[in-house]
């Protein structure tokens, strides 16, 4: 079933007005040896009750539902209401676009705000702005925001930070070529490696970036790697994955973090197979900040009559300014997920947003502590403080078999870290949330003895 609405009269009526022959010549400045030549390996269109048959017998083999699961690894599987997606259905909500306009978006407006607000508070630092697309390209917008402000280059990354982001933030520098982008190893707490930071801080550095909590689980003392990287001129920055962290951990902003971005997904909707995401961004309240800050920022203010409102404060787009002047071109925000997530936060309030932390952090240590007592079981990285994830060598040295083994008997065991590295194969990353219940943790341990 094709969903084109327009007709062959009509088509060629705005190919008149444009001077163009065909569709096909809109498309003449692509090289012809770079086109799809012959037809896609699909089969042909459906009427539409048939579609929905065949999307349904598809859905049918999804069994993820039935699974209990320890994945984490930058996607959290935290409880969110119904009431958030009841809300979210608003058509006020649902149907708003872009705003452009205050005097008609200020609902939309407002949202964002309180978005901006609750961002600014979590990270403990001034600014915030109205999201970006996920975590892994807010880091990488975090980097290009710190070579603007400090007119330097270099960025040195150490590998606690999410892989994906890695990669992102690399691909944005346009690869390791010329020593711009440089990662470091973790050291071996599991955290960012403060003495090795220090070795490679040079003249050149514009940021240090590090994972808060690490990707293997452990938390960085960001203190002391703040007033390291301050000395040399450099700014720090922090990429937390897992925002309920920092409701237990001290905020970026409170050790000297001078921008902190992070992914909303766990606050804002369920993993969905990996997404979809919403990037935080928050920075240090300072003038040169402020206009380097990529994305949109929403404010408040009063209008002629002193009536209070929300305007567009800041839009550095290329699509708002000259394409020079951009600080990014692809940090449209989130809106409905950025929603979601200030509707969710609303619900929890401060209370409600540290108890569900407390849970989390509370399960995690009992059920690291009931693995470490099997046999073959070990930490891989020692007793170094973490949150919700934590990293562990398996028995038999190949987590990949642990995984599988436990997959037949419907508990997604965590993430294979040998995917990434293999000489990292026998370490196994382990994620637990509030939704699971002690009986959830006891069955995962009765499973993982057995293989």
């Amino acid at each position: 079933m094709r969903y084109i609405p327009h007709t062959d009269e009509e088509i060629a009526a705005m190919l008149a007005v444009i001077g163009k022959p065909s569709v096909d010549a809109l498309f003449e400045s692509i090289p012809e040896e770079a086109r799809f030549k012959g037809n896609w390996a699909v089969p042909p269109p459906m009427d539409e009750a048939s579609l929905m048959t065949h999307m349904k017998a598809i859905a049918a083999a999804n069994t993820g539902a039935a699974m209990t699961s320890f994945l984490g690894a930058g996607a959290y599987a935290h409880h969110i209401p119904p009431a958030v997606d009841q809300l979210l259905l608003r058509s006020e909500f649902y149907t708003a676009y872009t705003p452009y306009q205050p005097e008609v978006a200020q609902g939309t407006l407002q949202a964002i705000w309180e978005f901006q607000t609750i961002v600014s508070e979590i990270f403990g630092l001034p600014l915030a702005n109205a999201s970006l697309y996920d975590g892994a390209s807010a880091t990488a917008e975090a980097a290009q925001m710190a070579r603007r402000l400090t007119k330097r280059d270099g960025i040195v990354c150490s590998r606690c930070v999410h892989p994906d982001y890695l990669q992102v933030v690399e691909t944005y520098l346009g690869g390791p070529a010329g020593g711009r982008y440089r990662p470091l190893d973790v050291g071996e707490n599991g955290a960012a490696d403060t003495r090795a930071i220090a070795k490679v801080i040079g003249d050149d550095t514009a940021c240090v970036i590090v994972g808060y909590p690490s990707f293997n689980g452990p938390l960085t003392d960001l203190g002391a790697l703040a007033e390291l990287v301050h000395a040399r001129g450099a700014l720090l920055v922090t990429a937390t994955p897992e925002p309920y962290a920092l409701a237990v951990a001290e905020a970026p902003g409170k050790l000297g973090v001078d921008i902190a971005v992070g992914e909303g997904q766990p606050l804002a909707c369920p993993p969905g197979f990996g997404g979809p995401g919403v990037g935080l961004f928050a920075c240090r309240d300072d003038r040169q900040y402020l206009q380097q800050l990529p994305g949109r920022l929403c404010g408040a203010t009063v209008d002629v009559n002193g009536k209070p409102g929300f305007v567009l404060t800041l839009s550095t787009r290329e699509q708002h300014i000259r394409r020079e002047r951009a600080t990014s071109n692809i940090c449209t925000n989130q809106g409905l997920l950025a929603l979601s997530l200030a509707i969710r936060v609303s619900m929890l309030g401060k209370t409600g947003f540290v108890e569900v932390a407390k849970q989390c952090l509370s399960k995690a240590h009992y059920l690291r502590g009931r693995i470490l007592s099997l046999a073959g079981y070990s930490p891989a990285f020692g007793d170094a403080p973490f949150f919700n994830e934590f990293t562990v060598r398996v028995r038999g040295g190949s987590a990949a078999r642990v995984c599988a083994d436990l997959e037949k008997k419907s508990i997604i065991a965590g993430l294979d870290l040998g995917r990434f590295d293999s000489a990292r194969k026998d370490q196994l990353l382990i994620a637990v949330t509030e939704r699971h219940t002690k009986a959830d943790l006891d069955g995962f341990i009765t499973a993982l003895d057995a293989v």
